[in-house]
Protein backbone atom coordinates (compact mmCIF):
# COMPACT_ATOMS: atom_id res chain seq x y z
CA UNK A 1 0.00 0.00 0.00
CA UNK A 2 3.05 2.22 -0.20
CA UNK A 3 1.90 3.26 -3.68
CA UNK A 4 -1.25 4.80 -2.22
CA UNK A 5 -1.39 8.39 -1.08
CA UNK A 6 -1.31 8.60 2.73
CA UNK A 7 -4.95 9.75 2.91
CA UNK A 8 -6.04 6.76 0.78
CA UNK A 9 -4.46 4.12 2.99
CA UNK A 10 -7.06 2.11 4.97
CA UNK A 11 -5.65 2.90 8.41
CA UNK A 12 -5.51 6.63 7.72
CA UNK A 13 -8.98 6.61 6.13
CA UNK A 14 -10.34 4.85 9.19
CA UNK A 15 -8.79 7.40 11.50
CA UNK A 16 -9.99 10.40 9.47
CA UNK A 17 -13.39 9.29 8.19
CA UNK A 18 -14.52 6.25 10.20
CA UNK A 19 -15.42 2.73 9.15
CA UNK A 20 -18.19 3.79 6.77
CA UNK A 21 -15.60 5.27 4.42
CA UNK A 22 -13.84 1.93 3.93
CA UNK A 23 -14.69 -0.73 1.39
CA UNK A 24 -14.90 -4.43 2.24
CA UNK A 25 -11.40 -5.02 0.86
CA UNK A 26 -9.96 -2.22 2.98
CA UNK A 27 -11.52 -3.58 6.16
CA UNK A 28 -10.18 -7.05 5.39
CA UNK A 29 -6.76 -5.53 4.69
CA UNK A 30 -6.75 -3.97 8.16
CA UNK A 31 -7.54 -7.33 9.72
CA UNK A 32 -4.74 -8.97 7.73
CA UNK A 33 -2.38 -6.23 8.83
CA UNK A 34 0.55 -6.85 6.52
CA UNK A 35 0.96 -8.40 3.12
CA UNK A 36 3.83 -10.42 1.75
CA UNK A 37 6.92 -9.63 -0.26
CA UNK A 38 4.96 -10.08 -3.47
CA UNK A 39 1.69 -8.35 -2.54
CA UNK A 40 0.56 -5.74 -0.03
CA UNK A 41 -2.32 -6.31 2.40
CA UNK A 42 -4.88 -4.67 0.10
CA UNK A 43 -3.92 -6.95 -2.80
CA UNK A 44 -4.14 -10.00 -0.53
CA UNK A 45 -7.56 -8.83 0.67
CA UNK A 46 -8.75 -8.44 -2.93
CA UNK A 47 -7.57 -11.95 -3.76
CA UNK A 48 -9.28 -13.35 -0.68
CA UNK A 49 -12.63 -11.74 -1.47
CA UNK A 50 -12.44 -12.77 -5.13
CA UNK A 51 -11.71 -16.38 -4.19
CA UNK A 52 -14.74 -16.66 -1.92
CA UNK A 53 -17.35 -14.61 -3.72
CA UNK A 54 -17.06 -11.49 -1.59
CA UNK A 55 -17.56 -10.75 2.07
CA UNK A 56 -20.57 -13.04 2.57
CA UNK A 57 -18.50 -16.05 1.58
CA UNK A 58 -15.95 -15.60 4.36
CA UNK A 59 -17.98 -16.89 7.36
CA UNK A 60 -18.20 -20.32 5.69
CA UNK A 61 -14.42 -20.56 5.37
CA UNK A 62 -11.96 -22.31 7.65
CA UNK A 63 -8.33 -21.45 8.36
CA UNK A 64 -7.38 -24.07 5.76
CA UNK A 65 -9.40 -22.18 3.15
CA UNK A 66 -7.71 -18.90 4.02
CA UNK A 67 -4.13 -20.17 3.91
CA UNK A 68 -4.62 -21.19 0.28
CA UNK A 69 -4.47 -17.49 -0.57
CA UNK A 70 -0.86 -16.37 -1.21
CA UNK A 71 0.20 -13.99 1.55
CA UNK A 72 -2.01 -15.55 4.24
CA UNK A 73 -0.35 -17.89 6.71
CA UNK A 74 -1.75 -19.66 9.74
CA UNK A 75 -1.43 -16.64 12.02
CA UNK A 76 -3.24 -14.28 9.64
CA UNK A 77 -5.87 -16.90 8.88
CA UNK A 78 -6.55 -17.17 12.61
CA UNK A 79 -6.90 -13.37 12.81
CA UNK A 80 -9.54 -13.41 10.07
CA UNK A 81 -11.49 -16.27 11.67
CA UNK A 82 -11.40 -14.50 15.04
CA UNK A 83 -12.57 -11.19 13.52
CA UNK A 84 -15.50 -12.91 11.79
CA UNK A 85 -16.53 -14.65 15.01
CA UNK A 86 -16.35 -11.38 16.96
CA UNK A 87 -18.59 -9.76 14.37
CA UNK A 88 -21.04 -12.64 14.64
CA UNK A 89 -21.14 -12.39 18.43
CA UNK A 90 -21.81 -8.65 18.42
CA UNK A 91 -25.04 -9.35 16.53
CA UNK A 92 -26.21 -11.87 19.08
CA UNK A 93 -28.31 -10.85 22.05
CA UNK A 94 -26.75 -10.86 25.49
CA UNK A 95 -27.05 -14.34 27.02
CA UNK A 96 -28.58 -12.86 30.18
CA UNK A 97 -31.59 -11.56 28.24
CA UNK A 98 -34.41 -14.06 27.72
CA UNK A 99 -35.25 -13.39 24.11
CA UNK A 100 -38.96 -14.02 23.28
CA UNK A 101 -39.83 -16.07 20.20
CA UNK A 102 -43.41 -15.31 19.22
CA UNK A 103 -43.22 -15.79 15.46
CA UNK A 104 -40.85 -17.28 12.83
CA UNK A 105 -39.12 -13.96 12.24
CA UNK A 106 -38.11 -13.85 15.91
CA UNK A 107 -36.51 -17.28 15.67
CA UNK A 108 -34.66 -16.30 12.50
CA UNK A 109 -33.45 -13.02 14.02
CA UNK A 110 -32.11 -14.95 17.00
CA UNK A 111 -30.49 -17.82 15.07
CA UNK A 112 -29.07 -16.28 11.88
CA UNK A 113 -26.38 -14.15 13.56
CA UNK A 114 -25.23 -17.15 15.60
CA UNK A 115 -25.36 -19.96 13.06
CA UNK A 116 -26.06 -18.57 9.57
CA UNK A 117 -23.32 -18.94 6.98
CA UNK A 118 -21.55 -21.82 8.69
CA UNK A 119 -19.16 -23.90 6.61
CA UNK A 120 -20.45 -27.22 7.99
CA UNK A 121 -23.94 -28.47 8.66
CA UNK A 122 -25.10 -28.11 12.25
CA UNK A 123 -28.26 -29.30 13.99
CA UNK A 124 -29.51 -27.89 17.26
CA UNK A 125 -32.42 -26.81 19.40
CA UNK A 126 -33.49 -23.68 21.21
CA UNK A 127 -35.02 -24.42 24.61
CA UNK A 128 -37.98 -22.19 25.48
CA UNK A 129 -39.78 -21.58 28.75
CA UNK A 130 -43.57 -21.54 29.14
CA UNK A 131 -43.69 -17.98 27.74
CA UNK A 132 -41.61 -19.04 24.73
CA UNK A 133 -38.53 -17.14 25.89
CA UNK A 134 -35.09 -18.51 25.13
CA UNK A 135 -33.52 -20.46 27.97
CA UNK A 136 -30.64 -22.13 26.18
CA UNK A 137 -29.36 -23.04 22.73
CA UNK A 138 -27.64 -26.39 22.15
CA UNK A 139 -25.90 -27.78 19.06
CA UNK A 140 -26.51 -31.54 19.03
CA UNK A 141 -24.80 -32.64 15.81
CA UNK A 142 -22.16 -31.29 13.43
CA UNK A 143 -21.35 -32.59 9.95
CA UNK A 144 -23.39 -34.27 7.25
CA UNK A 145 -26.76 -34.87 8.87
CA UNK A 146 -29.31 -37.58 8.24
CA UNK A 147 -32.15 -39.17 10.15
CA UNK A 148 -29.85 -41.83 11.62
CA UNK A 149 -27.66 -39.19 13.26
CA UNK A 150 -30.44 -36.95 14.59
CA UNK A 151 -32.51 -39.07 16.93
CA UNK A 152 -35.66 -37.78 18.70
CA UNK A 153 -34.52 -39.29 21.99
CA UNK A 154 -31.36 -37.12 21.98
CA UNK A 155 -33.35 -34.01 21.08
CA UNK A 156 -35.95 -34.43 23.80
CA UNK A 157 -33.46 -35.68 26.36
CA UNK A 158 -31.71 -32.31 26.04
CA UNK A 159 -35.03 -30.48 26.21
CA UNK A 160 -36.22 -32.43 29.26
CA UNK A 161 -32.96 -31.98 31.16
CA UNK A 162 -33.12 -28.25 30.46
CA UNK A 163 -36.71 -28.01 31.69
CA UNK A 164 -38.01 -26.71 28.36
CA UNK A 165 -41.73 -26.25 27.80
CA UNK A 166 -41.18 -25.93 24.04
CA UNK A 167 -38.35 -26.01 21.51
CA UNK A 168 -37.34 -24.58 18.16
CA UNK A 169 -35.40 -27.00 15.97
CA UNK A 170 -32.80 -25.55 13.62
CA UNK A 171 -30.12 -26.70 11.25
CA UNK A 172 -27.81 -25.05 8.74
CA UNK A 173 -27.30 -25.46 5.01
CA UNK A 174 -23.67 -24.59 4.14
CA UNK A 175 -24.72 -24.05 0.52
CA UNK A 176 -26.49 -20.88 1.62
CA UNK A 177 -29.83 -22.11 0.22
CA UNK A 178 -32.24 -22.73 3.13
CA UNK A 179 -34.94 -24.57 1.16
CA UNK A 180 -35.53 -27.87 3.01
CA UNK A 181 -34.89 -31.28 1.49
CA UNK A 182 -37.37 -34.20 1.65
CA UNK A 183 -35.18 -35.61 4.45
CA UNK A 184 -35.58 -32.33 6.37
CA UNK A 185 -39.34 -32.59 6.05
CA UNK A 186 -39.34 -36.22 7.22
CA UNK A 187 -37.17 -35.35 10.22
CA UNK A 188 -39.52 -32.50 11.12
CA UNK A 189 -42.56 -34.80 11.11
CA UNK A 190 -40.77 -37.33 13.32
CA UNK A 191 -39.69 -34.72 15.85
CA UNK A 192 -43.11 -33.05 15.99
CA UNK A 193 -44.72 -36.44 16.64
CA UNK A 194 -42.15 -37.20 19.36
CA UNK A 195 -42.82 -33.80 20.93
CA UNK A 196 -46.53 -34.60 21.24
CA UNK A 197 -45.67 -37.79 23.12
CA UNK A 198 -43.19 -35.98 25.36
CA UNK A 199 -45.46 -33.02 26.05
CA UNK A 200 -42.87 -30.60 24.67
CA UNK A 201 -44.17 -28.42 21.84
CA UNK A 202 -42.07 -28.11 18.67
CA UNK A 203 -42.69 -24.44 17.88
CA UNK A 204 -40.79 -24.36 14.59
CA UNK A 205 -38.05 -25.91 12.49
CA UNK A 206 -35.85 -23.20 10.98
CA UNK A 207 -33.36 -23.94 8.21
CA UNK A 208 -30.55 -21.39 8.06
CA UNK A 209 -28.67 -20.35 4.94
CA UNK A 210 -26.16 -17.53 4.86
CA UNK A 211 -28.46 -14.52 5.26
CA UNK A 212 -31.78 -16.28 4.46
CA UNK A 213 -33.92 -18.75 6.34
CA UNK A 214 -36.80 -21.18 5.82
CA UNK A 215 -39.41 -21.66 8.53
CA UNK A 216 -41.66 -24.72 8.49
CA UNK A 217 -44.22 -22.82 10.55
CA UNK A 218 -44.12 -19.80 8.26
CA UNK A 219 -44.61 -22.09 5.26
CA UNK A 220 -47.60 -23.77 6.92
CA UNK A 221 -45.87 -27.16 7.14
CA UNK A 222 -45.85 -27.51 10.90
Amino acid sequence: MKNLLPDDRPREKLRSHGTAALGDNELVALVIGQGSRRADALSVANALLAAHGGLHGLPRCTTDDFVRIPGIGRARAAQIVAALELGRRTLAHAPSARYPIRQPQDAAAYLLPRFGGRGVEQFGIVLLDSKHRVMKTAVLAIGTLNSSIVQPREVFREAAIGGAAAIVIFHTHPSGDPVPSPEDEDLTRRLVAAGVLMGIDVVDHVVLGDVRYWSFREAGRL
